[in-house]
């Protein structure tokens, strides 16, 4: 869709009172992920300054009254919305204010990207909580991003970590729900849902990998029965649509199957049994996918790091990796 010669893409600073006003400015340090698209930073530009100086770096940028001032002679510009002052929050202190802000700038964000001036959107690190209190009572952020965008459903949070995608039948529900939402119906569409966003990144026949609900895949239906009457016919209906997927298999040894018969994609069946694993795997390099949604939007997979807001010690990895995949991303949706 772009109208320059690379992807214009969307930077927002995250919570400001945590790591993300940081993580921008050393991100953005890179050469290599300055070159990958047109930055467009949209917040404030005092939470810009206060993360160059927690960074103790400067970064050059060109300053734009509207995205249509901007183009590709300058590789980061910003849109300073002059709408939070550092003022007014305390570093490493949940801001009910700040929370207010970061959702209204998501809310910019994703209009210009539903008018198609931007191609994505990378946002820093946000507070699920502050922004709950700020006055966006939703569920999480994908929710959030789902009514902005007038999705009611076919949307989900895939994380990836490397060259392993992991998504999940349910999120961020309680434990005592997970069964109840465990049917074949769920199943299926979880793995559907897989397959067509990795289609959409470029795996041309993704193999995806179905965990168990319960320990020993259920034992033969000895430990419940969900593994023989939800997720394998679930899985054969998969099959029989042409996806390549095998499953279940008991989740406290399914990532040691990669090391002998490798997948692209791990299909959990709630939030912390695909989380734990694949945050050992690599906690420092995850990146957060809102899949489903007509607008690429991509994070960091961790938070907002509260305990060492204002240090300048956050690692910008995770960062710059959710800047990358947001491009890759970008450039096979458009």
């Amino acid at each position: 869709m772009s109208r320059h010669n690379k992807p214009t893409m969307g930077l927002t600073l995250g919570e400001a009172p945590g790591i993300g006003p940081e993580l921008v400015v050393k991100a953005l340090q890179d050469d290599e992920i300055k070159a990958l698209a047109t930055w467009v930073i949209i917040g404030d530009e005092r939470v810009l300054h206060q993360g160059e100086a927690i960074a103790k770096l400067s970064l050059p940028y060109q300053k734009a009254s509207s995205i249509d001032e901007v183009n590709d002679s300058h590789p980061v510009w910003l849109i300073d919305l002059g709408n939070l002052d550092p003022q007014s929050y305390e570093l490493g202190v949940l801001s009910i204010h700040s929370g207010k802000i970061t959702g209204e700038t998501l809310i910019f964000a994703l209009e210009l990207a539903k008018t198609q001036k931007l191609d994505g959107v990378v946002y820093a690190p946000l507070n699920k909580e502050a922004l709950h209190k700020g006055g966006f009572h939703f569920q999480d952020e994908i929710h959030f991003f789902a009514d902005l965008l007038n999705c009611q459903e076919g949307f989900g949070e895939i994380n990836v970590m490397d060259t392993l995608w992991v998504t999940r039948v349910t999120s961020h529900v309680p434990l005592k729900e997970v069964s109840a939402l465990v049917t074949k119906e769920n199943v299926l569409k979880t793995i559907q849902f897989a397959d067509e966003n990795l289609r959409k990144a470029g795996y041309q026949k993704p193999k995806i990998c179905v965990a168990a609900l319960n320990p020993h895949a259920g034992d033969g239906g000895l430990l419940g029965t969900e593994e023989i009457e939800e997720i394998i016919p679930a899985v054969e209906e998969a099959k029989d649509k042409g996806i390549e997927v095998n499953g279940p298999f008991p989740a406290d040894t399914i990532l040691l199957r990669r090391d002998t018969d490798p997948f692209d994609c791990l299909v959990g069946m709630y939030h912390d049994q695909a989380q734990i694993g694949m945050k050992l795997l690599g906690f420092n390099r995850g990146v957060t996918i809102s899949g489903g949604l007509p607008v690429v939007l991509t994070t960091p997979a961790h938070g907002t790091a509260f305990d060492i807001a204002g240090q300048g010690i956050a690692d910008p990895q995770p960062m710059k990796v959710a800047m990358k995949l947001g491009v890759r991303l970008s450039q096979n949706l458009n």
